[in-house]
C-alpha cells in the first residue's frame, strides 16, 4: 500500500487535541505497521498559526501548494469560535474543489462550519460538537445532525463530535486502513477506548431547567422542574394551565421544539443526572425523587438518551468521596 497523506486544514484558534490526537493515532498505526504508511501535514490558509491555548504552529502546505497533490484524508479541524467566524470565500472555494477529489474528507468539532458553507454536506448526516448542534441545525436545515453520535460514517464523509473525538475518528480509520488487531494495539498503546461506551449526550449540559416561552408555560414549566415526581400527564398539565389537550401541546411545540411529554422526561433525566453526579443517593431514591418510580424505568431513560446505564454515568461523571 503506498504512502497515505493526512491533511489536517488549520486556521488561527484551532484546537490542538484536534490535530495532535488524531495524528498520534496515525503515527502509533505506522509503529504497529512496521513502516510509515500514514502521513500528515498541517494545511492552512496562511504559514503561522496560533492555537486556541496560545501555542504557535507552523502549517506544513499552503492552499496554493496543494495543486496536483493527493490527499488520501481531508479533515477540517476546529476551533472554540468556529460557529460565530464569517466564512472565508478563499477557503470555501478550495474545500468544494478538493474536498471531493480525497478518498476520504469531513471535519472534527467546529471543523463542521466551514466544511458545511460548501454544500458538500448537504443532505447527509453528520456528528459536531454537542454544544453546536442546534447552530448547525438553524444555519444549513439542509444537513441532518445525529445529536449523540460520537464519528459518523457516510460514504467519503466523516465527521466526528467535539475534539477528543477527533481520536475516535482516527482509530475508526485505522481500522478501515489496517484491520481490527492494529487498531485495538494502538488504542492500548494510548490509553483510548477501542469503543467508546455511550454517545456524546452523557457529556452535554442540557437547557432543560430553563423554563422557556410564554408566562403560563413557564409557570408549568417551574413546578415541574420543583415537584418532579408529581403526577404530569398531559391532561393533568392542561388542567394546571387551563387549556385543552391539543392547545397545551401545541403551545409547547411551539415554545420548546418538544412535546409535553418529552419536556418532562427530558427534565427528569436532567434532574436525575445532577443527583448522580452531586451525591451518593442509591438508584432507588434518586429514581423516585426525580420523578421516574422505579429504577427500571430510570435505567432504560438513561440507555435511550445517553446510551449508558445510571450506574455507569455515576462512576464517570459523580463527585469523589
Amino acid at each position: 500500500m503506498t504512502e497515505l497523506l493526512i491533511v489536517f486544514m488549520v486556521s488561527d484558534g484551532v484546537q490542538l487535541m484536534d490535530i495532535a490526537g488524531p495524528a498520534d493515532v496515525f503515527a502509533e498505526a505506522n509503529t504497529f505497521y512496521g513502516r510509515p504508511l500514514y502521513r500528515s501535514v498541517i494545511m492552512a490558509t496562511k504559514r503561522d498559526i496560533r492555537s486556541s491555548c496560545g501555542f504557535n504552529l507552523r502549517a506544513d502546505l499552503l492552499l496554493e501548494d496543494m495543486h496536483n497533490t493527493c490527499i488520501d484524508t481531508l479533515l477540517v479541524a476546529g476551533a472554540p469560535d468556529a460557529a460565530n467566524r464569517a466564512s472565508d470565500p478563499v477557503l470555501t472555494r478550495w474545500l468544494l474543489q478538493e474536498a471531493p477529489k480525497a478518498r476520504r474528507f469531513g471535519s472534527i468539532c467546529g471543523g463542521v462550519f466551514p466544511l458545511a458553507q460548501t454544500g458538500l454536506l448537504d443532505g447527509h448526516t453528520i456528528a459536531t460538537h454537542w454544544a453546536d448542534v442546534d447552530c448547525v441545525r438553524q444555519r444549513f436545515p439542509a444537513v441532518s445532525v445525529d445529536a449523540n453520535a460520537i464519528v459518523r460514517e457516510e460514504g467519503p464523509l466523516r465527521t466526528a463530535a467535539g475534539v477528543s473525538s477527533g481520536l475516535d475518528l482516527a482509530l475508526s480509520l485505522v481500522r478501515e486502513d489496517m484491520g481490527e488487531q492494529i487498531a485495538r494495539d494502538v488504542a492500548r498503546q494510548l490509553v483510548l477506548f477501542y469503543k467508546r461506551p455511550g454517545g456524546q449526550l452523557q457529556y452535554s449540559r442540557q437547557r432543560e431547567l430553563s423554563p422557556a416561552g410564554r408566562s403560563a408555560l413557564q409557570s408549568l414549566q417551574r413546578q415541574i422542574i420543583q415537584q418532579p415526581d408529581a403526577e404530569y400527564s398531559v391532561e393533568a398539565m392542561a388542567r394546571m394551565v387551563a387549556l385543552e389537550r391539543r392547545q397545551l401541546s401545541r403551545l409547547f411545540a411551539q415554545e420548546t421544539g418538544l412535546s409535553p411529554a418529552r419536556w418532562v422526561e427530558q427534565t427528569r433525566l436532567a434532574i436525575a443526572r445532577s443527583l448522580l453526579e452531586e451525591g451518593r443517593k442509591p438508584p432507588k431514591v434518586v429514581a423516585a425523587e426525580a420523578g421516574f418510580g422505579s429504577v427500571r424505568v430510570l435505567r432504560r431513560v438513561f440507555q435511550r438518551h445517553l446510551g449508558v446505564t445510571p450506574a455507569e454515568y455515576r462512576k464517570r461523571f459523580g463527585q469523589r468521596h
